[in-house]
Order: structure tokens, then C-alpha cells, then sequence
């Protein structure tokens, strides 16, 4: 009686095997660390997604504020060619969907520019003192006169001697030469530097 008993515990001790303590085993995390990985990606892509969207939208509000920007103010950036074309031409465009359409296309092309100095000159200018704007404002109004007045340049040559009369002259004949053509101002814009130099240097 005693080997049966004996041989009885044997056996069941066998049949649970030599590791096992009666109790189920606990299911391996690896799914669950794949599955909280997966949701951590989905959710980054997701925010990277909102992040873009968000940059997208003030990039383009900034452009909306460029393009109600005088043609003074707007030469002073020293914006790439592109872009400062297509503010030009958001001026003139009245309908909306059109308009839409180029301020999407202003948005894209102020991402290749850095923003930041833009939005600081544009802090400045609103905090510009009367005296500043006002110098602008001359300047403005110097480059238009010379472009509408025969007589403007040597009106300006008396009123500061340092000028620099032949350079002036030529920039107002490529100017000219610009808008005959339908071209892209750039001389327009370099009329406008040359006349904001001139204007902020001191008389010797």
C-alpha cells in the first residue's frame, strides 16, 4: 500500500510537468508594447499633421498682412522676387475665389523665407515714431514725383546736393522702361532703396 501511494504521487507530479506551480502562466506584454507603440505613433503623426496645419495658417495670415502693406513698407523687406511678385499681383485681384487662391499660393512660398524678421520689422513699424513715418513717406513721394515729373529730379538734386543724379536718372529710365514692358518692378523697388539711402544720410 505503501509504494502505490507513493507511485500515485509520482505520477501526478509528471503529469503537471516540472514547472508548473498549478497556476496559468501570465500572457507575454509584447502585444500590449507593440499596440501603445503603434497609438504613440498614430498620435505623433497626428500632432505633426495639426502642427503643419497651424503653421500653414500663419504663414498665410502673415502674407494677408504683407499684402495690405504700402509698396514703401513692402520694398523695405527685401522679400525673394516670387513672393514679392505675388503680393503685388494679390493688390489687384478683386474676386474672391481668385484672391483665395493667391493668398493659398502666398502662404506656400512664405515657407522658403524665415518669418520671424518679418514679423519684427513689421512690430517695429508699429511702434515707428511720427518722425520715421513721415521720412517714409517723403521717400514715397519722392519716387513718385520722379516718375511723373520731368523737372522732380532737378528739384531734388537743389534740395540735396549729395545726390547721386546719374544713378537717379538711370533707375527712373529703367523704371519707366519696367512698366512700358509689363514687367516685374524691381527697378521700381531699387528707385525706392537709392531715394531711402539718400534721405536718411546726412547732408556733409
Amino acid at each position: 500500500m505503501r509504494r502505490s501511494d507513493q507511485t500515485a504521487r509520482r505520477t501526478g507530479q509528471e503529469d503537471r510537468g516540472p514547472h508548473s506551480s498549478g497556476r496559468r502562466a501570465a500572457p507575454a506584454p509584447a502585444s500590449a508594447d507593440a499596440s501603445a507603440g503603434g497609438a504613440s505613433g498614430d498620435d505623433a503623426q497626428v500632432l505633426s499633421k495639426t502642427r503643419r496645419k497651424s503653421d500653414m495658417h500663419e504663414l498665410q495670415t502673415l502674407g494677408e498682412t504683407l499684402v495690405r502693406l504700402s509698396a514703401a513698407r513692402l520694398s523695405e523687406l527685401g522679400l525673394p522676387e516670387r513672393l514679392f511678385d505675388a503680393i503685388e499681383q494679390a493688390r489687384a485681384i478683386t474676386k474672391h475665389e481668385a484672391r483665395r487662391r493667391q493668398m493659398q499660393y502666398i502662404g506656400r512660398l512664405m515657407r522658403d523665407v524665415d518669418p520671424d524678421p518679418i514679423r519684427s520689422r513689421l512690430a517695429q513699424w508699429g511702434d515707428a515714431p511720427a518722425a520715421e513715418k513721415a521720412r517714409l513717406a517723403t521717400v514715397e513721394r519722392w519716387r513718385e514725383r520722379l516718375l511723373a515729373e520731368p523737372a522732380a529730379l532737378d528739384q531734388l538734386c537743389a534740395a540735396v546736393p549729395h545726390a547721386d543724379r546719374a544713378r537717379l536718372s538711370t533707375l527712373v529710365a529703367r523704371v519707366q522702361a519696367e512698366r512700358a514692358r509689363a514687367a516685374p518692378p524691381h527697378a521700381y523697388r531699387e528707385l525706392f532703396r537709392a531715394l531711402n539711402t539718400l534721405l536718411s544720410t546726412p547732408r556733409e
